[in-house]
């Protein structure tokens, strides 16, 4: 960034054009509270299905459990192409941003199969693809990146998240402590994400509120698929608290 032009000539030519609204498709969303012992569950099963090479997270195990539920939920035929969008933090890959950097210092990575793929090949194959996204964050390629982004600027806006209903994409991260936050008023009793992440396929995860490895989703989907995965028996059995 050392050799970054400045300034940096952003390509609006007035100021209305930075704003770019879409029509928001009807969502609705629920929280879903997964405990430690069922999220060690879950990894346990996926790295059972995967190569001894291959160690999948706590957190791609869940984000791969949610990604083929979604998926049976929406009804999506077998040959139909889904994806799942990461955003990877930066803190700790890049050298230069420190841990206490304030701002989002991430780059969206995506994994994508077939719908048949992730169902017919099971919770480790697909918790595979999520691993491998995040094992392909490349510092030098990152920081190229950044280098051409200075020359030729472009922005990622909320509509172009929304692919067809067959996306998902998470941010936030368990790590966060949402729950440690006492503006005054005594320690939080739950937490909820912002309108801007009200779009179809974005599920929002967080610590959660037993802490010790616990994690919840905040998921948003179309009204009709989130009846079906509020029923949906193996991605319930995971679930310890729905609201």
């Amino acid at each position: 960034m050392d050799s970054s032009p400045v300034p940096i000539i952003l390509p609006f030519s007035k100021l209305q054009d930075v704003v770019w609204r879409f029509e928001r498709p009807t969502v609705q969303e629920c929280f879903f509270t997964f405990s430690a012992a069922s999220i060690q569950k879950l990894k346990a099963r996926a790295n059972s299905e995967t190569p001894a090479a291959v160690t999948i997270s706590s957190l791609q195990a869940l984000l791969a459990h949610l990604w083929r539920a979604v998926s049976r939920a929406r009804r999506l035929p077998p040959e139909q192409e889904t994806s799942y969008s990461l955003l990877i933090g930066c803190r700790g890959r890049v050298k230069g941003i420190p841990q206490v950097y304030m701002g989002n210092a991430v780059v969206v990575a995506k994994a994508s199969s077939t719908v048949g793929e992730i169902l017919d090949k099971g919770l480790g194959w697909t918790a595979c693809q999520l691993n491998r996204v995040v094992a392909s964050f490349d510092e030098a390629g990152m920081a190229d990146w950044l280098d051409r982004w200075t020359k030729k600027p472009d922005f990622l806006y909320a509509g172009a998240k929304s692919l067809g209903g067959a996306a998902v994409t998470t941010g936030s991260s368990p790590r966060f402590d949402v729950f440690g936050n006492d503006f005054g008023w005594g320690k939080p009793v739950t937490v909820r994400s912002g309108c801007g992440n009200k779009i179809d396929g974005k599920a929002t995860v967080f610590e959660g509120p037993e802490r010790g490895g616990s994690m919840s989703l905040e998921v948003c989907i179309a009204p009709d698929a989130l009846q079906r995965l509020v029923v949906d028996e193996e991605f319930m059995d995971a679930v310890s608290m729905p609201m």
